[in-house]
């Protein structure tokens, strides 16, 4: 390929893009760790570990999920300021 063809990218794994990626999959990994919250102690207002661990996770994924979103859309904010502030031709020439 030419100069003049190629096209100028952002790389596609940045460190945003890794927290996303980090608070969609936790709820998923503390979940699926059973053997992490098989206890019925410490309980809570009388309710054992087991189902109240499972119910904070409710609301911590929830936070997380939304976090992940704020964060996706200011990247993709950036990427789209980006892509419209680059020069269409770097010599300066028109644009095909």
């Amino acid at each position: 390929m030419s100069e003049d063809t190629e096209v100028s990218r952002e790389p596609v794994v940045t460190p945003v893009r890794v927290v996303i990626g980090i608070c969609l999959v936790a709820p998923f990994v503390a979940m699926l760790w059973v053997g992490s919250y098989t206890k019925t102690d410490p309980t809570f207002i009388g309710i054992p570990f087991f189902y109240w661990y499972q119910m904070a996770w409710v609301l911590i994924s929830t936070l997380l999920t939304m976090t992940a979103y704020k964060l996706w859309q200011r990247d993709q904010r950036g990427r789209a300021a980006h892509s419209t502030a680059a020069p269409a031709d770097p010599k300066g020439g028109e644009s095909r």
